[in-house]
């Protein structure tokens, strides 16, 4: 297969989708279809910052690892072609994990993370429908991703899925947003990451 086939097909080499990111800006390769990836609206940054401004504080003091925002990750089947990219608005990868892979990849800081996370985080932005979202959560738990949160700054909601449960968890009001097993400790209270 061509790259030129390969790119159309919506699969494409590592090296490809990076030159790619570099030119066009940022996209996510979404069931064989190329999705660029659209701005955001202040609301979202703010929400944004104050959700990765309290994962910072939890995580850091103990090294449990990683926070990225607005970073891809790939899925490939080998570690040249890149089946699919997501492109969550936050993500946590725990350290002892993120540690074995920089072990594996000896050239990681020049290429996109190819792993899932543990945890992603989709900011609704006015423009997305519900469907877009449930398909997104969808593709999320397909991946292996093990904590969802779907944050809505217009309903001031937050939507917890976790992977292996058919149910999810909706907090609103004065609720506390908790990592579970995946951010141990971790405790944010919906009226701080909505101020």
């Amino acid at each position: 297969m061509t790259d030129a086939a390969a790119v159309s097909a919506g699969v494409m080499t590592l090296d490809e989708f990076i030159r790619r990111s570099d030119q066009e800006g940022p996209f996510e390769i979404l069931d064989g279809e190329i999705v660029p990836k659209m701005a955001t609206v202040m609301g979202h940054g703010n929400v944004a910052d104050n959700l990765s401004w309290a994962f910072n504080q939890h995580i850091r003091p103990t090294a449990l690892g990683k926070v990225y925002t607005e970073a891809p990750y790939v899925l490939s089947y080998t570690q040249n072609w890149v089946k699919g990219a997501r492109i969550p608005d936050l993500m946590f990868v725990s350290a002892e994990r993120l540690k074995a892979y920089q072990e594996s990849e000896p050239e990681w800081q020049s290429k996109p993370l190819v792993m899932v996370p543990d945890l992603v985080v989709e900011i609704v932005s006015p423009n997305d429908t519900f469907n877009d979202i449930d398909k997104r959560v969808i593709r999320y738990l397909s991946d292996g991703v093990k904590l969802i949160w779907v944050v809505n700054p217009q309903t001031k909601t937050v939507v917890v899925h976790t992977l292996g449960s058919e149910q999810q968890q909706k907090l609103s009001g004065d609720a506390t947003l908790t990592g579970g097993g995946v951010l141990p400790d971790f405790q944010l209270k919906l009226s701080d990451l909505f101020a």
